[in-house]
């Protein structure tokens, strides 16, 4: 009797912990602006497969330089689709493993309440001494931050009150602790379901700069890793579409170009 009960009971335990038994660990380069959302979703993941994934978030531009000297990393998710595109013209990623898993949008932000005004006329009137961005040459935010002051014809005046950060989230660092009043930094990092988390900010009009396509790579150093290959499966999945949306960004499939 306890035999016929034990052995039912054992074939459950192995059916559970047959997916997690191959478990293996990835190594994962993740643009700094795409920090808290793919924080949630690598837990959701690692929940979902039993696999792991290990995340050091920095500048594209810097991750793109470190893999070229060899860093160890297996899937790339950058701030933009070029560095990717190096990256396979380079050898060092997997051809045609590249795909958008999210478009980023700008914002001006302040950690004030009440004082970045919700059309961003204080570019303008305002009086303040400093204003932050990331470094253009390494952030794509950076990038499209120096665009959109361009096209507003504002560059030449804010430039040199320019605090540039080594990326995204120094950027956030440099304004979130009031050391410059104001700057431009991804929503995703001050925003959750659609509302400020703090301060105030203006959300800047796509059609002041060129999209922000975030594309994300298999390194050739993940080609054998199935843990590699199901992370990034796992960021085309519903529950990680969701998270990714939850942070502002739009998806691939639900956008349009404004311009």
């Amino acid at each position: 009797m306890i035999l016929k009960i034990m052995k039912p009971l054992c074939l459950a335990i192995l059916l559970v912990i047959a997916p997690f038994t191959h478990a293996e660990t990835t190594l994962v380069a993740v643009a700094s602006n795409f920090t808290k959302p793919m924080t949630e979703i690598t837990a959701e993941f690692e929940k979902a497969t039993g696999h792991n994934a290990k995340l050091s978030f920095g500048s594209s531009g810097k991750f793109v330089s470190q893999l070229e000297n060899g860093a160890p990393f297996e899937i790339f998710l950058a701030a933009d689709e070029k560095a990717p595109l190096k990256l396979e013209q380079a050898g060092l990623a997997v051809m045609n493993s590249r795909f958008t898993y999210a478009l980023g949008k700008l914002v001006l932000w302040s950690n004030t309440e009440n004082y970045v005004d919700s059309q961003g006329e204080i570019l303008s009137k305002g009086n303040f001494q400093h204003i932050s961005l990331a470094d253009p040459k390494l952030a794509p935010y950076g990038a499209a931050a120096l665009e959109a002051l361009q096209n507003k014809n504002l560059l030449d005046k804010l430039q040199p009150l320019f605090v540039l950060g080594e990326n995204i989230s120094q950027t956030h660092q440099f304004i979130s602790t009031g050391n410059v009043e104001l700057g431009f930094v991804a929503l995703s990092q001050v925003s959750e379901n659609g509302k400020f988390t703090s301060g105030s900010g203006w959300i800047v009009p796509q059609t002041l700069y060129s999209p922000i396509k975030q594309d994300a790579v298999l390194l050739t150093l993940g080609a054998g890793n199935p843990a590699a290959k199901a992370l990034l499966e796992y960021l085309k999945s519903a529950p990680a579409l969701a998270i990714i949306k939850k942070y502002g960004y739009d998806l691939p499939n639900d956008y349009v170009d404004p311009r």
